[in-house]
């Protein structure tokens, strides 16, 4: 906040600086390379000067460039502007002890400006690499759900033999030429009765031939 001590305009503001350095007008026109009328005019508020010209007399004053823009309107009075303007205009001060206060108070808020920078860089890509992480995450979960998936489809319905093992089953028994179990080997009943059977045949055989030979006579 600017206080009503303070210059109220550049030109005075300019002037002021150039008596507390203990310089002439001259002087202060050489090191900006400014001629003498110009900056003469531009003390008493008849000139306004330009950006450029404001930051040659800072350096030739020894005081923040923002100073000299915030002083000439070009900058808002925000962000510590107004610390440097009251480092600027404190008559207690000498020009050292104001350059050197401008210097530490810039510093600090250079120093903390990229601290700031810093954090939000860092904080920046920790959330890239947790983005990255879940959607990592994200696809081998995917990966997981089809490699399942085409698996049950391999397998088959639970409980039900593979046609694929049925027919090789069937082919290789087919390619032995052997019967199966049930025909290789028959049931005790038939091999007990086959004694039997070729004894009736026998009986038969031997009650038809007289028969046989008397009909034939």
């Amino acid at each position: 906040m600017p206080s009503k001590d303070l210059p109220r305009d550049v030109g005075t503001f300019i002037r002021d600086l150039r008596r507390n350095a203990q310089i002439s007008l001259r002087q202060l026109a050489e090191q900006a390379g400014v001629s003498n009328p110009y900056l003469s005019q531009i003390e008493r508020g008849l000139r306004k000067p330009s950006a450029e010209v404001l930051q040659q007399l800072a350096s030739a004053l020894r005081v923040s460039t923002p100073v000299m823009y915030l002083r000439a309107g070009l900058l808002e009075e925000k962000e510590g502007h107004g610390v440097l303007t009251a480092i600027a205009a404190d008559p207690e001060l000498t020009i050292a002890q104001k350059q050197s206060l401008s210097q530490i108070y810039e510093t600090f808020r250079r120093e903390n400006a990229r601290h700031a920078q810093a954090e939000a860089e860092s904080a920046a890509a920790a959330a890239a690499q947790a983005e990255a992480a879940s959607e990592a995450a994200a696809e081998a979960a995917r990966a997981a759900d089809a490699a399942a998936a085409a698996a049950g489809r391999a397998a088959g319905p639970a409980g039900t033999p593979s046609s694929t093992a049925g027919d090789s089953a069937a082919g290789a028994d087919a390619g032995t030429g052997w019967p199966d179990d049930t025909e290789a080997t028959p049931p005790p009943a038939a091999n007990a009765a086959r004694p039997v059977a070729k004894k009736t045949v026998k009986k038969a055989v031997k009650k038809a031939a007289p028969k046989a030979a008397e009909e034939e006579n």
